[in-house]
């Protein structure tokens, strides 16, 4: 039996993973910074945290391959290269990464991460997957905003191909378990490229109520944050009204063999839509 460590398996992604790895008969480390909150079944809590390196030998004990979902920091490059040195030898290494990553060029933050991981000489995937459809149903993104009828967004009226993060997992599944993925960067997206006007209309049948969309600006956007946080988010807005999350791939089919979901039928699938709030 394959043992596969899923870095951040309370996450969006590292929840439909876990199962799709379960359902193919893997032993799943769900690696938690609070295990005792990992409540997955056929998945064993697992210690994990990047900020406590002294248990990563033990939380990647005998396995097979490793999900690492990057860390939203800037000592992410290093985090990632201390964590490959720790692993077996022949571990497979799927990483996490997201669209375009070399908009920021060779010494960027992101490309650096990657390139620690293309360079370890293990086995590895890369997947560089657009915005996740799931911002619109999480508190944290979107959520509360749809509630009260309005999408805020500093889009400088580009596209985006947004992406459901269950088809980057079933990827991710793929990547892990089959051969013929190594050495490969996955760009993911999904079917369609789509206005944030046009997001706003399929978001209003979707939770039964008009949403509005309002262009804001970057600075709205990052007011109130910090730091690494304040760049960090600054610097993905830019991103996106250059157009890099805009492009289309057929990435979710070729590895899958299934079409990627539509933002349409995300919606259609009605888990955790906001409800109209005045």
């Amino acid at each position: 039996m394959a043992r596969v460590l899923v870095t951040g398996v309370r996450g969006k992604t590292g929840v439909p993973l876990a199962e799709l790895l379960v359902a193919r008969g893997v032993e799943v480390l769900g690696g938690s910074s609070d295990p005792a909150t990992v409540d997955l079944d056929g998945v064993r809590p697992t210690d994990f945290s990047w900020d406590r390196p002294s248990g990563w030998p033990a939380a990647t004990d005998g396995v097979d391959a490793v999900y690492v979902v990057r860390p939203d920091r800037p000592d992410a490059p290093e985090l990632i290269g201390a964590l490959l040195g720790v692993l077996p030898p022949r571990a497979r290494v799927v990483l996490l990464s997201e669209q375009d990553a070399d908009w920021f060029g060779p010494d960027g933050w992101a490309p650096r991460a990657e390139r620690v991981v293309r360079d370890s000489g293990r086995p590895w995937t890369v997947l560089r997957p657009s915005w996740f459809m799931q911002v619109f149903t999480d508190p944290r993104f979107h959520r509360d905003e749809i509630a009260r009828g309005e999408l805020r967004f500093a889009d400088g009226g580009a596209l985006v191909a947004w992406i459901d993060a269950r088809d980057i997992a079933a990827v991710a599944e793929r990547a892990l378990l089959d051969e013929g993925h190594a050495g490969r960067v996955y760009e993911i997206t999904g079917p369609e490229a789509l206005s944030l006007p046009r997001t706003a209309e399929l978001l209003s049948a979707g939770v039964g109520h008009p949403v509005l969309y309002r262009e804001v600006s970057v600075d709205e956007v990052v007011a109130g944050t910090d730091g690494f946080e304040r760049d960090l988010t600054a610097l993905t807005f830019q991103r996106v009204r250059a157009g890099s999350f805009a492009p289309v791939t057929d990435t979710v089919r070729a590895v899958t063999g299934r079409p990627a979901r539509s933002l349409a039928t995300f919606l259609a699938d009605g888990e955790r839509l906001p409800s109209r709030r005045a």
